[in-house]
């Protein structure tokens, strides 16, 4: 199976300064995958711009922003690579 940590928060170091509250993840699937779940009739640019700057700041590749508020549930899902 697959391990699933929900709600969790991430450390960000940055100048030497730790801020322990840093990044909040809703989903992180075996330390690899970061998604985000919505359920939003527009996804904000914004939450597209925070899945990438997770990537980014958590060294992971891969992540995606799942939206539910979708007639196909496959067109609520958008994957990121970093």
């Amino acid at each position: 199976g697959f391990e699933v940590k929900r709600q969790i928060s991430l450390p960000i170091v940055y100048d030497g300064i730790e801020f322990k509250e840093g990044l909040r993840l809703d989903l992180l699937i075996n330390n690899l995958v970061i998604v985000e779940l919505k359920a939003v009739e527009i996804v904000n640019p914004v939450w597209e711009s925070q899945i990438i700057s997770h990537l980014k700041l958590t060294d992971l590749n891969l992540g995606y922003l799942i939206n539910f508020n979708v007639p196909l549930i496959k067109n609520g899902i958008k994957r990121y690579r970093n």
